[in-house]
């Protein structure tokens, strides 16, 4: 308790010391300047996108190492990706948020819906909840006041700096995570043996590549993984690296950190279940393996490295949520469509009402036409991104009330938003031309599709079939017809929705 107790006066320090002052610019407050370095870059990716551990080892309890081949390779993959196509686009399009960069390509419609259904991805429910397990388990707490507590602690440093406080914190919360498992798995392996000991204590599912659950259930994370490509958290660290090799490069050196934690982290899964096989709760399975290999002091510092861990996503993803609603969801929507004389098209030009000439518009003026669409003084749109930030714990608490499966929320979450966002951010980045009434129609008919198959499965695949996969058949339907179409005209788009 006296490491939790330091832990906690750390992140005091860090609001009361580095931000006595309120951030009041959107720049700083969103993406800290455009400031990161490699390092501090490397650090918040690293931990903002691994916050999921309990899930992490609620899956290795269940269903033993396919967690290595359906929650680390195909993100690894999905990252790479990233990093080679989108990454550098991402840090040169000078937008704030996605939201921003659907507005900029296809106008208001697709944006209003783009973040709609990010605010829906991006709330912290899944972490909260292991945020209120993991303090019910080390104080005996009820879970509602872990959830609120945890969720208190995470959101009070961020409602001051923004992104800013985020990066500071995650650059200490980047080394606690590691040096809880640098201490558990060896130990683990002294005292109980190593893999002849795992070979006769686990089912023998656990040590076959698809966990006994079969080739769909791993292929559909292949699938959910390419969220990743539409991941805000990816593209906001973009927006904010110094330039656009620290923005390639940093994924990349966190794919060999995420490497190296997800083989820590699934060994000491395969360890729980084998030391703990009457488990009765799979998502507590590292903090009860833990207690029962550590002494006291380790498991105190390993509890806090889990704390950091989880703490380092729910601040992050409250962030972002608070973002999505506050500016890209309440600013847009009482943005007035048309700003006095021009208005932003969906191919970055500006058109002059009075003349109705087209004119090109380069990247740093588009950005700030962009921004301008919200008529508020900034001071007041940090206000209103501060109040989503409330808005946006307040729901993720209301979740992770109502959900006790951390997996089962990535799995559903993913499962929808993915197939509404993937193909018209990926068409975003391209020269294509396209239609905005299109994609928006895309993307509410792929969501719907997705959400109502989701919904008939009850729980399981509906017609053997994972959700996803016919939200991704409509919006290629929708987009594909649209795509030919426009750019075998030879004309060129300026629909807006």
């Amino acid at each position: 308790m006296a490491l939790a107790i330091v832990y906690a006066l750390f992140l005091l320090y860090a609001v009361l010391r580095i931000f006595r002052r309120p951030t009041t610019s959107a720049l700083d407050y969103i993406v800290a300047g455009r400031r990161l370095t490699l390092p501090a870059f490397v650090a918040t990716l690293v931990t903002t996108w691994y916050g999921g551990i309990l899930g992490v080892g609620e899956y290795t309890w269940k269903y033993g190492i396919s967690n290595w081949l359906v929650l680390g390779v195909p993100y690894y993959l999905c990252a790479a990706l990233f990093a080679i196509f989108i990454a550098g686009r991402a840090r040169r399009s000078q937008v704030l948020t996605v939201p921003d960069q659907l507005e900029r390509r296809y106008g208001r419609g697709a944006a209003l819906i783009g973040a709609a259904v990010l605010f829906v991805m991006t709330a912290p429910s899944a972490y909260v909840l292991m945020l209120g397990v993991l303090m019910q388990v080390a104080t005996g707490w009820p879970l509602w006041a872990g959830v609120v507590l945890g969720t208190a602690l995470s959101v009070g440093y961020v409602f001051r700096g923004g992104l800013r406080a985020i990066v500071l914190t995650d650059q200490v919360q980047f080394v606690l995570m590691f040096v809880g498992f640098v201490v558990l798995v060896p130990v683990c392996v002294v005292k109980y043996g190593g893999i002849d000991f795992l070979r006769t204590n686990l089912p023998a599912d656990h040590l076959v590549w698809d966990g006994g659950r079969g080739t769909q259930a791993v292929a559909v994370w292949y699938f959910i993984a390419l969220a990743t490509l539409v991941e805000p958290a990816f593209y906001q660290r973009c927006y904010a690296a110094q330039t656009e090799r620290t923005a390639r490069v940093g994924i990349f050196v966190a794919i060999v950190f995420w490497i190296g934690f997800d083989f820590l982290t699934t060994t000491a899964g395969l360890y729980a279940r084998a030391v703990l096989p009457d488990l009765t709760d799979p998502i507590t399975a590292f903090p009860r393996l833990a207690e029962a290999a550590l002494p006291s002091f380790w498991q105190a510092l390993f509890f806090v490295g889990l704390l950091a861990t989880i703490m380092s996503t729910v601040d992050s993803y409250a962030f972002i949520g608070g973002v999505t609603l506050g500016r890209d969801l309440w600013g847009r929507w009482r943005a007035p469509r048309v700003r006095r004389e021009q208005r932003v098209t969906p191919v970055g030009r500006v058109t002059d009402d009075s003349t109705g000439d087209l004119g090109p518009l380069d990247t740093r003026e588009a950005f700030d036409n962009l921004d301008n669409l919200d008529t508020e003084p900034q001071a007041e749109g940090l206000v209103a991104i501060r109040w989503g930030l409330l808005l946006t714990a307040l729901l993720a608490i209301g979740l992770a009330l109502t959900a006790r499966s951390v997996v089962g929320l990535w799995h559903d979450l993913g499962s929808v938003g993915t197939p509404v966002l993937l193909l018209p951010l990926a068409l975003a980045h391209t020269s294509l031309r396209i239609s905005g009434r299109s994609v928006a129609a895309a993307m509410l008919l792929s969501g719907a599709t997705a959400l109502s198959w989701l919904v008939a499965g009850g729980g399981q695949p509906f017609l053997g079939v994972e959700a996803i996969f016919p939200g991704l058949a409509v919006s290629v339907l929708v987009l594909l017809p649209a795509v030919i179409r426009r750019n075998g005209s030879g004309r060129e788009s300026t629909t807006k929705v």
